[in-house]
């Protein structure tokens, strides 16, 4: 991989990258744009796994950010796409919302708390106590136990909340038995997208705010990765991990000329 060769796929977060919340990174309307006039396939990536990507373009638009639902790629679908690929027409018990019922039934999964093959758990804000302990019985009984992804909570205006890792925590220490994470930091979400993108690996970008899960799992996949630095990860954590993504900028609005079509340059000597 060389970082001369030129970016024809790109893959970017989200949160931390394009909004927070729902207000609009300065450069993120742009950056887009550019990727479109120039003809550039692209993907936007969440490990959110509790909206349909019809309901992340619309609270997209509502930031007046424009992404198409064909370019939305959640931990949901990537979940989605593993079970199709693992159990065809298979049976899930699922504790989640909308954005993983939906995922699960494109693919022919039938929703069901009768001996499912999979207990499938993914973000909610409405975690019930019965179904958590629904969950933990069918897995006891024999139901592989699948999670959309490890992220322990999630940002909200009133503070932190519990987020999938936390609660695949609850029942795998009641099971005994560890979830596989679909999501992000597994590359295997990565590749997912590369695959819907009809993508490389070696001409593709992963953008994001987190060197633990946006760099690592583009790492991972072999994709170059730029790390921004409007989201999770301060510039002083940086150097803390043993791995480095390809590029440090201070935000999406640094990539606009990349989005147009030019190189990832060399990075600055010290």
């Amino acid at each position: 991989m060389t970082e001369d060769r030129p970016i024809e796929y790109w893959l970017t977060d989200m949160d931390g990258v394009l909004v927070h919340e729902e207000e609009p990174i300065p450069g993120a309307s742009d950056f887009l744009e550019a990727l479109r006039a120039s003809g550039r396939k692209f993907l936007v990536l969440t490990n959110n796994s509790i909206y349909t990507p019809r309901d992340l373009r619309s609270r997209l638009l509502a930031s007046g950010i424009d992404v198409p639902e064909e370019s939305i790629w959640t931990s949901a679908l990537a979940t989605a796409q593993f079970l199709a690929d693992q159990r065809p027409a298979g049976r899930a018990y699922v504790v989640g919302e909308a954005g993983l019922t939906t995922a699960l039934h494109d693919i022919g999964y039938v929703l069901t708390d009768h001996d499912p093959d999979y207990v499938v758990l993914g973000e909610t804000r409405t975690y019930s106590f019965e179904a958590i302990t629904r969950a933990i019985r069918l897995i006891d009984a024999g139901a592989r136990f699948i999670a959309t992804n490890p992220d322990p909570s999630g940002p909200s205006q009133q503070g932190k909340l519990p987020a999938t890792g936390s609660v695949a925590a609850l029942i795998s220490t009641a099971t005994g038995r560890s979830p596989y994470f679909v999501g992000k930091p597994n590359p295997l979400m990565m590749r997912s997208a590369l695959n819907r993108l009809d993508a490389h690996s070696e001409s593709a970008v992963m953008i994001g705010d987190r060197m633990d899960t946006d760099v690592v799992s583009g790492l991972e996949a072999g994709l170059r990765t730029v790390l921004v630095l409007t989201g999770s990860t301060r510039p002083e954590q940086v150097e803390t991990f043993p791995y480095r993504p390809t590029r440090v900028v201070d935000s999406i609005a640094d990539l606009v000329d990349l989005a147009r079509g030019q190189t990832l340059p060399p990075p600055p000597t010290d």
